[in-house]
């Protein structure tokens, strides 16, 4: 169904080790506004799209997500690669590491494991694309969130790179949501599996 190429949708080189800044990158991984989510929460819904231009634009954009998750990943472990046990305990990671090591594990910047209720599927077309909408919106904001904490070049492409592309797919789901309300909506019927 994928074709896979092995390199990432943007490239990743980053330099300089910082440790605090993994940890809340993290969060774009395993939180409730994350990668995982998005991926999970997409192609979990595509399955009740009406039409098959819903079905392609939501498996689409949830293996793109995938594809983010791999870039996050990428920055994460660069950003810890060769650490030392002084700069975990100073980064304020002793909890993560005694669990994980130094291996991903899906969860906040808070260290709140990744948990499937931060999403929802729930068979209506128009009710599933209004939440992704603001699924890429909250995606961004944490983007940029993330970008105000640095000023390494290296960090700072690649996390504009992925906030722009919550943009595009806020833009994509708006425009089929609003096709699908003119369609689909109607408020007096209950919806069908």
């Amino acid at each position: 169904m994928w074709i896979y190429s092995k390199k990432l949708q943007y490239p990743i080189s980053i330099k300089n080790k910082d440790l605090s800044m993994a940890k809340f990158i993290i969060t774009q991984f395993g939180g409730p506004n994350g990668e995982l989510a998005a991926s999970t929460r997409y192609i979990t819904q595509r399955y009740t799209m009406p039409d098959e231009k819903g079905k392609a634009l939501l498996t689409d954009i949830g293996t793109e997500e995938l594809g983010h998750m791999e870039m996050v990943s990428t920055m994460v472990y660069q950003l810890t690669q060769g650490a030392t046990m002084e700069e975990i305990k100073a980064a304020g990671l002793q909890s993560y590491y005694t669990e994980h090591g130094c291996a991903l594990f899906p969860n906040d910047a808070n260290g709140v494991p990744f948990n499937a209720m931060v999403f929802s599927s729930t068979g209506d077309p128009v009710a599933d694309l209004a939440e992704d909408c603001a699924a890429e919106q909250k995606a961004r904001a944490v983007y940029e969130n993330l970008m105000n904490q640095t000023r390494d070049p290296d960090l700072l492409a690649p996390l504009s790179f992925l906030r722009q592309r919550e943009i595009v797919h806020y833009e994509r789901f708006r425009e089929l949501y609003e096709e699908y309300v003119q369609k689909y909506y109607q408020p007096d019927f209950p919806s069908k599996c």
